[in-house]
């Protein structure tokens, strides 16, 4: 089956968002370009790893450049998108494999998101095997989504992504873990609660 590609060079819009409510929240990469809108969902940790790698390329970029490529140090407050995902969403595919890379030529983010496939091995070196035919099937292979972005596009994109990820349940003090509504059993406390 051919491989489904949704392209956009360059969108109107790229943003990562959330659906309900903190602890229970669905994340989503919505690629948005007039009236095509993509949204493919994807883990909270795949969010802050593509937000944080995007900022550390975009950073070397600009370092191998010497501040000659079209990249801001920091998004600009101009170009902050805070609005909601554009509804409904509807999602395409679950992210299995993500990728970046840095078109020098067109001065270009391009931004890659795989759907996720289930391979079936006997063993390691066959699924290693399985992995590397299926990254290198250009033709062939699981639905994607394509993103170009300039460097401001995709210094916004990687403030608002880690925005989003950090705006859900505050950490416990002691322990670290996300504080759920209905109550905290804290590790560090093992299991007491505090007499006040």
């Amino acid at each position: 089956m051919p491989r489904q590609v949704f392209l956009y060079d360059p969108p109107d819009r790229f943003v990562a968002g959330t659906v309900g409510l903190p602890g229970r929240r669905i994340f989503f990469l919505q690629a948005s370009q007039g009236p095509r809108v993509t949204s493919v969902s994807l883990e909270k940790t795949q969010v802050a790893a593509l937000a944080e790698r995007m900022d550390e390329l975009l950073d070397e970029v600009v370092r191998r450049t010497g501040g000659n490529a079209p990249v801001p140090a920091v998004a600009s407050t101009e170009a902050a998108d805070t609005a909601p995902l554009d509804v409904p969403v509807e999602e395409e595919f679950r992210v299995g494999t993500m990728a970046l890379a840095w078109d020098g030529e067109q001065q270009r983010m391009i931004v890659e998101a795989q759907a996720l496939v289930e391979l079936d091995a006997d063993s390691e070196e066959d699924l290693a095997e399985a992995e590397e035919r299926l990254l290198q099937d250009e033709e062939n292979g699981p639905p994607m989504l394509r993103v170009r972005l300039s460097g401001a596009q995709a210094r916004a994109f990687a403030k608002r992504a880690l925005d989003v990820v950090n705006a859900g349940r505050p950490p416990c003090p002691l322990c670290s873990l996300p504080l759920d509504p209905e109550g905290h059993v804290c590790p560090r406390q093992n299991g007491y609660r505090r007499q006040v």
